[in-house]
């Protein structure tokens, strides 16, 4: 069940009745919506129905607004104070105060503070690194977007299962093992795994390069790994073990978590019956020796480009893989919505994988919520060029910035911060500095990758949220001491301009959320709360409290 917020759901109300009694024989309702009037439109709210109306009516849309902003002058006077009618024919609607303060009285009372609830499940597949190598800041930003998301989704009433699906299998290992078979160091790995094995890596892709013979060295070790060889199992098992341990290090610190983490390998025995399956339905074809989906339209046109599922040598591929989740996800929990937060790269592939799990008859809604690239000045992350900053590394340099920006307020206020303090503060300024650096940027922008930007203690960051934060939990503790009503034994008086703009706002929750998780953009979240600090510190400064 899905509901507008209080105020959007009242006002409509309104609407679609006044619209109901001003022309009782019409036939049928459009859509009726009523939005927030942008800062430089006099009104609070404004709906377009007046125009929507004007051809089934064959009258103009002022002549039509006339009617309905009669009739609700005369049926919504206990909420709307003024109804006017701006431009080709928008009304523009004026709460009175009173009635605001009924229904930001209402929207406090409810479960979601006027945002809407939603159920079923919903599976977010986000963060997704690769075994044996680093989480570097290229991975923030689906790790980060698709945790907001999954916190949004819970906070509306969704049953959301984060699942990390690592990328566990594949071409790499055999390399790996062939690498670690030859160019080793054992303390360094026993001092830091993954660093070690991304120097394996590294390595092996320099010295491959220069001697090819390596490359089918590499691929014998595979063979070996999925023929399920006992050494490099064992081998694989560790570099997965090590890895994770070293992902969960990151993900503690980030204050991330997930409810599921299957990686590439546990699909593995079903993407050959999958093959099968689709060969069977007449879903897959071969063409030159390799299996693919072809997606064609009724004069037989290709709409998109082959997806490819199987290669001529029975090789299996990342398709294939994400073909098996999506099937797995359906049988064990038949989620209404699947979430995928990755980089724009991908868009093609999820447009193909979308369009077979429909003619597979997967009736899940699929989201590919994507997001522009984290790159350096000089250009992308490349591990194979050694050029990553781990993100292990970046929350280091949030936290040592934060603590200096502490240590130099020590310098210049009398009440000096403790060094527990300081300890406790540091960790909570630099990683909300780097989260809300990247949160409240769109996802689909490229973001470059500079600590000065990224750490900046200052404007429209994380810092002046939860400094805004701090203020009002102050002002409650004074309240307190002082014995003072709480806010729902004190009516609310609106006597300055700075007042209603605040509440007013505060009415666009729920809508800033749900808005946020349909179009999968936590920035909208982000921007929201920036505006309503805003807005808090202007009344803060205009009008007494306490």
């Amino acid at each position: 069940m899905s509901t507008p917020p209080p105020v959007y759901a009242r006002l409509t109300d309104h609407v679609v009745a006044a619209v109901r009694a001003a022309f009782p024989d019409l036939d049928a309702l459009p859509d009726v919506q009523v939005v927030r009037s942008k800062p430089d439109f006099p009104s609070d709210y404004q709906t377009a129905v007046a125009m929507q109306l004007a051809k089934p009516l064959r009258r103009a849309p002022r002549q039509i607004a006339e009617g309905i902003a009669e009739a609700l002058r005369a049926r919504a006077a206990d909420l709307v104070a003024t109804v006017e009618i701006t431009g080709p024919g928008f009304l523009a609607l004026t709460l009175s105060d009173a009635g605001l303060a009924d229904v930001l009285a209402e929207q406090v009372a409810s479960p979601r503070l006027g945002a809407p609830t939603l159920v079923g499940t919903v599976v977010i597949d986000f963060s997704s690194p690769n075994v044996a190598k680093q989480m570097h800041v290229g991975h923030l930003r689906s790790t980060i977007i698709g945790d907001a998301l999954r916190r949004i989704g819970s906070f509306l009433g969704h049953t959301v299962v984060g699942d990390n699906h690592i990328g566990d299998w594949g071409t790499q290992f055999g390399q790996l093992i062939y690498a670690w078979n030859h160019w080793r160091d054992d303390d360094a790995y026993a001092a830091d795994p993954v660093a070690e094995l991304e120097r394996l890596y590294v390595k092996f892709h320099q010295a491959s390069a220069l001697d090819d013979a390596l490359n089918d060295a590499a691929r014998a070790e595979l063979a070996k790994l999925q023929a399920g060889d006992p050494t490099n199992r064992a081998l694989w098992a560790k570099f997965r073990d090590d890895s994770q341990h070293a992902f969960d290090t990151v993900y503690d610190r980030l204050g991330v978590r997930f409810d599921e983490t299957l990686g590439e390998s546990f699909y593995h025995e079903m993407l050959a019956p999958l093959v099968d399956d689709l060969v069977a339905r007449g879903l897959a074809e071969r063409s030159e020796g390799a299996m693919c989906v072809f997606f064609r339209d009724a004069a037989g046109e290709d709409t998109l480009p082959p997806f490819l599922v199987q290669k001529k040598d029975g090789a299996f591929l990342y398709a294939t893989t994400d073909l098996a989740t999506i099937r797995y996800r359906k049988e064990r929990w038949d989620p209404v919505r699947v979430i995928y937060v990755t980089d724009l790269r991908q868009r093609l592939h999820f447009q193909q994988l979308f369009a077979t799990a429909a003619k597979m008859g997967i009736d899940t809604r699929l989201d590919h919520v994507w997001f522009g690239l984290m790159k350096l000045p000089e250009g992308s992350f490349s591990t194979r060029k050694g050029n990553v900053i781990a993100l292990k590394t970046l929350l280091d340099e949030g936290e040592a910035r934060a603590r200096a920006v502490l240590e130099a307020r020590n310098a210049e206020q009398d009440d000096a911060l403790s060094d527990a303090e300081m300890d406790a503060l540091a960790p909570m300024i630099g990683l909300g500095a780097i989260k809300y650096a990247d949160l409240s940027n769109h996802p689909q922008t490229d973001v470059v990758f500079e600590f000065d930007k990224m750490l900046a203690l200052n404007g429209d960051t994380a810092v002046y949220l939860q400094y805004t934060s701090a203020r009002t939990h102050a002002v409650q503790r004074k309240a307190d001491a002082a014995g003072a009503p709480t806010p729902a034994d004190h009516p609310v008086h609106l006597e300055a301009p700075e007042e209603r703009d605040l509440l007013l706002h505060l009415l666009d929750f729920g809508a800033a959320v749900h808005g946020a998780w349909e179009n999968g953009r936590p920035s909208d979240v982000a921007h929201y709360l920036y505006q309503l600090a805003t807005r808090y510190h202007r009344f803060y400064a205009k009008c007494p409290i306490l």
